[in-house]
C-alpha cells in the first residue's frame, strides 16, 4: 500500500454530507490515513419523495443534500478519526472567515485544502434558452466565488506546507445542457493554472481533478444504462476512485504536480 504521508496533516473537505458522495468518501479516504479531516456542508433543499430514497436516482440524492453528516460523523467515529463538522455557506465571505478562525483554533494549521462543493440547477433549465439570473448567480456564487474565498484564506492562513485541490468535471469544456454548470467548472480550471502560478513561491499546489459520470446516488439504473457506453471503461466511476486521486495530489510525492487538470472519467469526454 502506498504511503502517502498524511498522518497529522489537517485537511479541509467542502460539500461533505452525502454519504454516498465524492467529499464523504475523501473524507473517510484522509482519516484512514490518519489525517485529521474538517468537514464543511451546507443542506441544499430540494423536494423529493421519501419512499423512493432506498434506491439511487434523483430522490435519494435530493434528500442525501438536505440532511445532515450524521451517516458521514457516525463513519469518522468508527474510524477513530479525529475530525471536527462545520454546517457553513462558503458562498459567503464572513462564513468562509469563520469557518478558517474554527480551524485555527482547534488544529492550529491547516495543510490541504479540497474544494469539493458546488452547485447547479437540477431542474433543466441550465440551457442558453431557459437559463435565469438566478441560475447564473446561485452557481457561480457556490462554484465560483465560494472556491476563490475557501482558496484564499487558506494562503492567508499557510503554514509550511500547502495542497489545494479544486473540482471541475469531465465535460466542463463542451458541457450542452449544463452550461452554466460547465462554465463554472471550466473558470475553475483557469483559476486553478493561475492560482498555481501565484502560490507556488510558497511551495503550495494547486491542483483540479474532473470526475467522468460517477455513481453518488444520483444515477438511477435507466441513466445507468445509457452512460455506460460512453464510458471507455466501461463502468461508472466511484467516488473512492476520486478520493485515492485526491490523496495522491494532496502527498509528497505529488510536490512538483501543480496547475493540472486530472480526469478520472474512465476514459469519458476526453
Amino acid at each position: 500500500m502506498v504511503n502517502f504521508g498524511l498522518e497529522n496533516r489537517v485537511a479541509l473537505i467542502t460539500g461533505a454530507n452525502n454519504p454516498q458522495g465524492i467529499g464523504a468518501a475523501t473524507a473517510f479516504a484522509f482519516a484512514r490515513e490518519g489525517a485529521k479531516v474538517v468537514l464543511v456542508y451546507k443542506k441544499i433543499i430540494r423536494p423529493f419523495d421519501n419512499s423512493k430514497t432506498d434506491k439511487n436516482g434523483a430522490d435519494r440524492y435530493f434528500a442525501a443534500n438536505a440532511g445532515s453528516t450524521d451517516d458521514v460523523e457516525a463513519r469518522l467515529r468508527g474510524m477513530n478519526a479525529d475530525y471536527l463538522i462545520l454546517e457553513s455557506d462558503i458562498s459567503d465571505e464572513d462564513a468562509v472567515k469563520e469557518i478558517y478562525r474554527a480551524v485555527m483554533e482547534r488544529y492550529g494549521r491547516l495543510d490541504i485544502l479540497v474544494n469539493n462543493a458546488a452547485d447547479g440547477d437540477m431542474e433543466g433549465i441550465d440551457t442558453i434558452a431557459k437559463i435565469t439570473q438566478a441560475v447564473i448567480d446561485d452557481t457561480f456564487a457556490v462554484n465560483v466565488r465560494g472556491s476563490i474565498l475557501m482558496i484564499r484564506e487558506f494562503i492567508r492562513h499557510r503554514g509550511e506546507y500547502g495542497r489545494i485541490i479544486n473540482f471541475s468535471t469531465d465535460a466542463s469544456q463542451v458541457f450542452a445542457g449544463q452550461i452554466t454548470y460547465g462554465a463554472s467548472k471550466a473558470t475553475l480550471e483557469a483559476l486553478t493554472r493561475s492560482i498555481a502560478l501565484e502560490v507556488a513561491q510558497y511551495g503550495i499546489t494547486v491542483n483540479c481533478v474532473a470526475p467522468g459520470p460517477t455513481q453518488t446516488g444520483w444515477i438511477d439504473d435507466e441513466l445507468e444504462k445509457a452512460v455506460i457506453p460512453l464510458i471507455p471503461m466501461g463502468e461508472l466511476i466511484q467516488p473512492e476512485d476520486i478520493a485515492e486521486t485526491v490523496l495522491f495530489l494532496a502527498s509528497e510525492q505529488a510536490r512538483m504536480l501543480t496547475g493540472q487538470v486530472i480526469k478520472v472519467s474512465g476514459g469519458h469526454a476526453l
